[in-house]
C-alpha cells in the first residue's frame, strides 16, 4: 500500500549548505559536472560525488553521460519546486562584500532555470504587458493577437511553441522582487534569443545574467523600458 508523500526525505536532503549550493548552481539551467558543482559549493572532489549521489537517489537530480564525461541536471519540476521554497526562505547573512555583491547581481537579473528573473525580469513581463503583448489570466498570461507581431520585432517565434506540452505563457512568482515574470515556453523562448542578441549575458558557473549596454539600449526601443546600463 502507498502511505503519504515522504516530504520529510526531501527536507533532508535539503538540511545540507553544500546540496543546497549544488542545487541552486542547478537552478541556472545548465548541466553541469561534478567538479564544476564541487568547486561552487568549495568543497573536495569527494565529498561533491557523495552528495551528488544522495540527490540522484532522492530524484533531485539526472545523470546526462556523453562519452565519458558525466553532467547533472535537476530532475523535472525540481526547479519549480526550489523557487517555491525560495519565497518561504528567509535572507541568508552576509558575511563578505563579495557575498553582498552576489547577493544584489542574484536580485537584478538572473536565471530561474530556463527563464529570466530577477529585477530584469519582472520589468520586462510588465512592459510586455504594457505593449500589449500578454493580459493576464486566473491561471497565468495569454498572448494576445498582437502580440506574435510585436515578439516577431526582435526576432521571437511562436511557431510551435503552443503545441508543446509545456505551457505557453506561465506566471512564476519572483522570490526576490514577490511579483511575478514569465516562464512557460515563450518565457524560454524570449530569454534564449535575448541571449543570441547579447542583450544579456550568462554568467559561468553562477545563475546571474548580465545585461548588456545594448541589450539596455535595444529594450529601451523595443518596449520603452529603462532598465539601466549593465557590464
Amino acid at each position: 500500500m502507498t502511505g503519504e508523500a515522504d516530504l520529510a526525505r526531501i527536507g533532508a536532503l535539503l538540511a545540507d549548505r553544500t546540496r543546497v549550493a549544488m542545487l541552486l548552481a542547478l537552478l541556472g539551467g545548465r548541466p553541469m559536472s561534478a567538479s564544476a558543482l564541487a568547486d561552487v559549493a568549495g568543497v573536495s572532489a569527494s565529498l561533491a560525488s557523495a552528495h551528488l549521489r544522495k540527490l540522484v537517489e532522492g530524484g533531485l537530480l539526472v545523470v546526462e553521460s556523453a562519452g565519458r564525461q558525466r553532467h547533472f541536471r535537476l530532475a523535472t519540476a525540481v526547479a519549480d519546486a526550489l523557487e517555491g521554497l525560495l519565497l518561504l526562505a528567509p535572507p541568508d547573512r552576509v558575511t563578505s562584500l563579495r557575498a553582498s555583491v552576489r547577493g544584489q547581481n542574484l536580485r537584478r537579473a538572473r536565471m530561474c532555470y530556463d527563464h529570466l528573473a530577477g529585477t530584469v525580469g519582472v520589468v520586462l513581463t510588465e512592459a510586455l504587458a504594457r505593449r500589449g503583448v500578454l493580459v493576464e489570466r486566473e491561471r497565468g498570461y495569454a498572448v494576445t493577437a498582437e502580440g506574435p507581431l510585436v515578439l516577431a520585432e526582435i526576432g521571437v517565434r511562436l511557431d510551435g511553441l503552443d503545441r508543446l506540452r509545456r505551457p505557453l505563457a506561465r506566471r512564476c512568482m519572483d522570490w526576490s522582487e514577490r511579483r511575478h515574470h514569465l516562464a512557460g515556453s515563450l518565457g524560454a523562448a524570449l530569454t534564449s534569443r535575448l541571449i543570441e542578441l547579447d542583450w544579456v549575458r550568462l554568467s559561468e558557473a553562477s545563475r546571474v545574467v548580465r545585461l548588456t549596454t545594448a541589450g539596455q539600449r535595444g529594450l529601451d526601443e523595443w518596449l520603452q523600458v529603462d532598465l539601466g546600463v549593465g557590464s
